[in-house]
């Protein structure tokens, strides 16, 4: 398995690694195949931009360095633009990934669209109650009916 330069990069040298304690949005997604557990922590200023973005994932060098790279690619951006983030630019960030590791960045896409999620219901855009999040199609919390 061969990996670019810039995932190793992102591997032995992971940006924006920690927690966010007062976070306004925290989504946690997991991989029951590979044990993969990603957790990301936005915050999120007045007018809808991300101004600080964390994570902590536990799982091989291609979860972290998805990880580093999506959150390298949402801060400092709109909460509009992170919703758009696909796997597929996660991948095309990185320069590639072994096919065998696609669901690494599938699960960045994912974190990031649920901590959103648990933005918009903590700001009361989704009562938590009616968990009608519609940040994703994928995402467990906001989706459980599905």
């Amino acid at each position: 398995m061969e990996y670019t330069d810039k995932v190793l990069d992102h591997f032995q040298n992971p940006r924006n690694v920690g927690e966010i304690p007062d976070a306004d949005g925290v989504g946690e997604v997991g991989n029951a195949k590979c044990g993969d557990i990603m957790k990301m922590f936005i915050k999120v200023s007045e007018d809808g931009i991300i101004t600080d973005v964390k994570f902590k994932t536990f799982g091989c060098g291609a979860a972290i360095a998805t990880s580093s790279v999506a959150t390298e690619m949402i801060k400092g951006k709109s909460i509009d633009f992170a919703l758009t983030l696909k796997n597929q630019d996660v991948v095309d960030s990185l320069g590639g990934l072994p096919p065998q590791k696609i669901h690494c960045s599938v699960l960045a896409e994912e974190a990031i669209k649920k901590a959103i999620g648990d933005y918009y219901t903590k700001i009361g855009l989704f009562p938590k109650e009616e968990n009608n999040c519609q940040c994703c199609s994928s995402c467990t919390s906001c989706n459980s009916d599905k």
